[in-house]
């Protein structure tokens, strides 16, 4: 797989300009980026968390971690939880387990994106699988996602 049908899909339906980046296998999006030689801040993570009124798709750069009390706070929600494998396996049913792209609109998921991620010039994420990645200006991004809000909800890792 290069890339998932329903990213293909959508990408075409919405007139997105990208490009496919292939890199070796990884596990991770910080993984892709280190093995893709891309800066971590410019490569998108979704987390898909959940609470009794549903899932959310949280998207942040790949060397950031969420912070679910600002994530919460900013969706007016409380007790999010990551959503399980099997949750994930049936939300992304034509992604590899664990290569969760940061769409969540051609999923039906309601979606967040991470100010700082929003800011790059230049955004890659996931294909679907673990050795690919879409390559967008901020422009494209910014098309896809803004039906989104923008907010801080995660912080860098320390180095």
């Amino acid at each position: 797989m290069n890339i998932a049908p329903t990213i293909q899909d959508y990408l075409a339906a919405q007139q997105i300009a990208y490009e496919v980046l292939s890199h070796p296998r990884t596990m991770t999006s910080s993984a892709s980026a280190e093995s893709a030689h891309l800066p971590g801040k410019s490569v998108a993570k979704a987390v898909v968390v959940e609470d009794d009124r549903g899932y959310v798709l949280a998207v942040l750069p790949s060397t950031y971690h969420l912070q679910f009390s600002a994530l919460e706070r900013e969706l007016h929600r409380s007790g999010l939880r990551l959503a399980t494998e099997p949750e994930l396996d049936r939300l992304f049913p034509d992604c590899q387990p664990g290569a969760v792209p940061p769409l969540g609109k051609p999923y039906g998921l309601t979606t967040i994106v991470e100010e700082d991620l929003a800011a790059q010039p230049e955004i890659f994420f996931e294909a679907g699988d673990h050795e690919h990645l879409v390559h967008l200006t901020q422009a494209e991004f910014v098309r896809l996602t803004c039906d989104s809000p923008c907010a801080h909800f995660s912080r860098a890792a320390p180095a």
